[in-house]
């Protein structure tokens, strides 16, 4: 992981992967950070919580209008990484400028190798380490993360999404759980997780994407002390969760790609899980990696392009407010 994260800095000059579909600009009705110009590109900001102060790169879209409200997707890093690694490593600010929603970078604050971890509730860190006493709350920092944007942007608060990678999936995971009125869906990328006890009633809308040989984080589970059942239980679970059909349908979108969706969900929600023959520990259609990191890591897959599928699943999944 280390030698992965090291990597992942050197890629920051590729050139992104493609975009998705396109999310209509609607009138701000009410948005504390609606009516300011911002540059468009990406830029850190700073972000007070726990009396910590966090590193985020925010990248504003191209067609960034400060007067119409819009998307955000914050997307989280692994372990052992960061969040310009984060930024390189998926290629999605491209989908972001043809698709005009804002996309954060949040960075972790627990040191580890060249980059930092998550605290993950109630989970340990890569290795079976014990989370240090006096850790950051990773949950209230992302939460201030949204909270941060929308007093600087105009953010859209039915249209706020989370994915992440590894570390940062199971993350992403975790926030569907404790903060369900802030994000709307989650696309965890090689780390699905269903966190017990999950606190929220609400059907969340999730997007999964994993690969068959995943070294790190296998696909059938009994990994690391984080990682004991496999990523279709996870479905499972969150399909329990969420009151859908409790068999799911299976299609073959592309080849080498099997996709699991859950039908009937409650509230509008839906659960897939997009499984890749022999993808290794990787982000599907994202930037090349270089043959070292592939040996450690596993094979790349781009006969899906992430960013494209978990887009177009958040366009179809706002934020729906019951009761």
């Amino acid at each position: 992981m280390r030698i992965f994260a090291v990597a992942i800095l050197a890629l920051l000059g590729l050139t992104p992967v493609a975009s998705a579909r396109r999310v209509a600009a609607v009138p701000a009705v009410s948005s504390s950070g609606c009516g300011t110009s911002r540059p468009t590109g990406s830029r850190q900001l700073t972000v007070r919580s726990g009396g910590r102060t966090r590193v985020v790169i925010i990248h504003t879209p191209r067609g960034y209008v400060a007067t119409h409200t819009t998307p955000l997707v914050v997307n989280l890093h692994g372990s052992e990484s960061t969040a310009a690694a984060q930024e390189a490593f998926t290629g999605m600010d491209s989908t972001a400028d043809a698709d005009d929603f804002l996309v954060a970078y949040p960075q972790a604050a627990l040191a580890a190798g060249s980059g930092f971890d998550w605290n993950i509730p109630g989970q340990p860190l890569v290795g079976g380490t014990a989370v240090p006493r006096g850790a950051p709350n990773d949950v209230s920092f992302l939460a201030q993360v949204v909270a941060t944007i929308r007093q600087q942007y105009c953010v859209d608060p039915a249209r706020v999404y989370a994915t992440g990678f590894s570390g940062g999936a199971r993350m992403a995971s975790q926030l569907a759980c404790a903060k369900p009125s802030t994000f709307a869906a989650v696309a965890p990328v090689s780390g699905l997780r269903y966190p017990a006890p999950c606190q929220s009633s609400r059907a969340t809308p999730i997007v999964a994407f994993h690969g068959t040989a995943d070294p790190v984080d296998p696909y059938s589970g009994n990994g690391q002390q984080y990682w004991t059942y496999s990523v279709s239980e996870a479905a499972r679970r969150w399909a329990v969760h969420d009151g859908c059909a409790s068999t799911p349908t299976l299609s073959a979108p592309a080849s080498g790609t099997s996709l699991m969706s859950y039908p009937a969900c409650a509230d509008a929600s839906a659960v897939q899980l997009y499984t890749l023959a022999g993808e290794g520990h990787e982000w599907p259609g994202g930037p090349t990696m270089p043959k070292r990191i592939t040996r450690v890591l596993g094979a790349q897959s781009d006969a899906i392009d992430a960013n494209t599928v978990m887009w177009s699943f958040f366009v179809a999944h706002p934020l729906i407010r019951t009761g």
